[in-house]
C-alpha cells in the first residue's frame, strides 16, 4: 500500500508588526509570538538566515517551542544565493550548514534557497550548485565540518536528521526549460511552485512539494478568495494521495492576510496543528 503524502501549511517568518492584533491577540508579548503561531500553523518558513547564519541556541530555542510534527523550512543565505550568485560557494555553503540547522531535530524540514530575479540559468554553475547540496548525514557533516572561521566551532550533532530536502526558487525566465527540470529531477531538488500570474506551473521536480504562494495565478486577482484555496485544495490533495510531502507557505504581497490563508487551506484539508 502506498503511503499517503504528509501537507504542512504555514507563513515566511513569523514576527511581522502588522500580524499583531491582527493574527496576534492584542497585547501579546513578541517573545510568545512563536508558540501562539504553532498553535494555528504546522509549518514555518525561517527567513532570518538569509541575512546572515544563526546560531546554534537559537535553532535549538525555536525546536522547544514547537510540537512535535511541526516543522520549519530554513532560507539558504543571501552569501550564496546572491552575492555570490553560486558560484565558488563551497565555503559558505560549509560554514552555514555548520551554524546549527541540525539543532532542530526533526523539526527540520527542507532548505530553500531564493535566486535573485536577475540571475539567469547557467549550466555550469547551477549544477556545481546542485551537487554540493547534501542529501544525507554523511554528505551534510562532511561538508559542515569544512567550515572555518565561524564565530563558533562547526554543530556537527546530527540530532537524529539522515536526509536532506531542498528546494529552489528561479525567478528568471531563463530557467523555464526542460534541461533546468532534468538537473532538478536528477538531484532531487523541488522547483518552488509560486502560482502567480508570471508562473502559474505546478510541476514537480522532486518526491516533495515546495509552494510558497505569491499569486493567486489571475492577472485580476487581489488575493486568495474561497475559490483560489479550493483550486489549491484540489491540487494538494491529489499530491498528497500520490504520496507526496508538500510544505506550502503564503509569501504574497498581501501578506497580512497570509496566516487566515494557511489556516484556511488546512481547515479544508482536515489539517489539524498540534494543541
Amino acid at each position: 500500500m502506498s503511503k499517503t503524502g504528509t501537507i504542512r501549511t504555514g507563513t515566511a517568518g513569523w514576527v511581522f508588526e502588522p500580524w499583531r492584533g491582527t493574527f496576534f491577540p492584542s497585547g501579546l508579548v513578541q517573545k510568545k509570538e512563536l508558540n501562539y503561531a504553532r498553535h494555528h500553523l504546522t509549518s514555518i518558513e525561517i527567513n532570518a538566515t538569509f541575512r546572515g547564519n544563526q546560531k546554534p541556541e537559537s535553532f535549538a530555542k525555536w525546536a522547544g517551542e514547537t510540537p512535535e510534527r511541526f516543522q520549519f523550512s530554513i532560507k539558504g543565505p543571501q552569501l550564496v544565493t546572491h552575492i555570490k550568485r553560486l558560484k565558488n560557494c563551497e565555503d559558505a555553503l560549509a560554514g552555514f550548514f555548520a551554524s546549527g540547522p541540525l539543532a532542530l531535530g526533526d523539526r527540520l524540514g527542507p532548505f530553500i534557497w531564493q535566486l535573485p530575479p536577475n540571475l539567469s540559468f547557467d549550466p555550469a554553475s547551477f549544477s556545481t550548485f546542485l551537487k554540493l547540496l547534501p542529501r544525507d548525514i554523511d554528505a551534510y557533516l562532511a561538508l559542515a565540518g569544512k567550515a572555518e572561521g565561524g564565530k563558533s566551532p562547526p554543530y556537527l550533532d546530527a540530532n537524529g536528521n539522515k536526509t536532506f530536502r531542498h528546494a529552489i526558487e528561479m525567478r528568471h525566465e531563463s530557467f523555464d526549460r526542460p534541461e533546468v527540470d532534468a538537473l532538478l529531477r536528477e538531484h532531487n531538488v523541488a522547483r518552488v511552485i509560486a502560482d502567480t500570474a508570471d508562473n502559474p506551473r505546478r510541476d514537480l521536480t522532486a518526491d516533495f512539494a515546495y509552494c510558497r504562494f505569491q499569486g493567486p495565478a489571475r492577472p485580476d486577482a487581489a488575493g486568495y478568495g474561497e475559490a483560489d484555496i479550493a483550486d489549491l485544495v484540489q491540487t494538494l490533495a491529489t499530491w498528497q494521495q500520490s504520496g507526496v510531502d508538500t510544505y506550502a507557505y503564503f509569501v504574497h504581497e498581501d501578506k497580512l492576510h497570509a496566516p487566515a490563508n494557511a489556516m484556511a487551506l488546512a481547515a479544508k484539508l482536515g489539517i489539524t496543528p498540534a494543541a
